[in-house]
């Protein structure tokens, strides 16, 4: 695998659950490239989880197929892929169960056959990283929601995956806690250049810290690109049924007098209307002129 390779690369991928009336996935491809940090965004049932889980061998395609870091995912055992792509569940609670943040954060790279000082280095440092570190023999379940999801996600990152999906992170967490676990996973992002996969229904978190975004409807791609660009693709968003930010909506409505209709954030409006505003005094100076 090269540089300028994906690091995921699904190819027309079609997946059914058992009994389903309805495909999960309906001919999906899509590539990641190394270091990206990207949200894949849809109703719920519009494929986001089933997708995720093709990265890591949870699931094999039906039809198509799945490539990470060069290797045909039914060619791999799921052990190895671990190694590659790391998984954080919805509730943490679901993925927490030793004694102490310690022994949680050493199971992973332990099971993968790091020897003992590699992993005791791994644990310190991705508990450091998520601001844990003071707390490495308190009990999991002591921890407020915050941190348990911050305790989750140092688990993944201690066994050193090169990849790391993050499924609704900011579910259950107040503003605080949204831009602490949000900054944290840009940070890594920008600093260490893991690849981030964030799957979520907050789309004001996506318009403010996730530069590309997936909208999935049915089973399908119905939108990809930058942010800025894939929340406003109206007709994708009304096929996927998601709102954009309600900032973005208020923009689009102030169009007609001049706002970019584009805008992500409220700062960003702010400073559009704040723009527009001197403009038009500067041009109502010069009339009187």
């Amino acid at each position: 695998m090269s540089a300028g390779d994906p690091l995921i690369e699904v190819e027309a991928v079609s997946y059914a659950y058992p009994e389903a009336a309805e495909p999960a996935l309906r001919d999906v491809s899509l590539r990641v490239m190394p270091g990206e940090f990207l949200a894949l965004v849809g109703q719920n049932g519009a494929g986001k989880t089933t997708l995720a889980k093709h990265f890591n061998g949870l699931i094999l395609p039906a039809r198509g197929s799945v490539r990470v870091a060069g290797q045909d995912t039914r060619a791999v055992a799921t052990r190895r892929l671990a190694g590659i792509v790391g998984y954080c569940y919805q509730n943490p609670d679901h993925q927490i169960f030793s004694r102490t943040l310690r022994r949680e954060v050493a199971f992973g790279p332990t099971n993968l056959g790091l020897p003992a000082d590699q992993v005791a280095r791994n644990v310190e440092e991705a508990l450091r990283l998520v601001g844990l570190l003071e707390k490495a023999d308190d009990y999991p379940f002591l921890l407020g929601r915050g941190e348990r999801q911050r305790l989750a996600v140092a688990s993944i990152l201690a066994m050193g995956s090169r990849i790391l999906v993050v499924d609704e992170p900011t579910t259950g967490l107040d503003l605080q806690g949204v831009r602490g676990i949000m900054t944290l996973l840009e940070r890594w992002n920008r600093e260490l250049g893991r690849t981030i996969v964030v799957i979520t229904h907050d789309i004001n978190v996506v318009a403010q810290y996730v530069p590309r975004t997936v909208v999935m409807a049915e089973g399908r791609v119905v939108a990809d690109g930058p942010t800025r660009q894939a929340l406003t693709d109206w007709a994708a968003l009304e096929m996927a049924d998601v709102k954009p930010p309600q900032v973005t909506r208020v923009a689009r409505r102030l169009a007609r007098y001049g706002i970019p209709p584009d805008v992500m954030t409220v700062d960003e409006l702010a400073a559009a209307i704040r723009a527009r505003l001197q403009s038009v005094s500067v041009s109502a100076r010069r009339e009187e002129a």
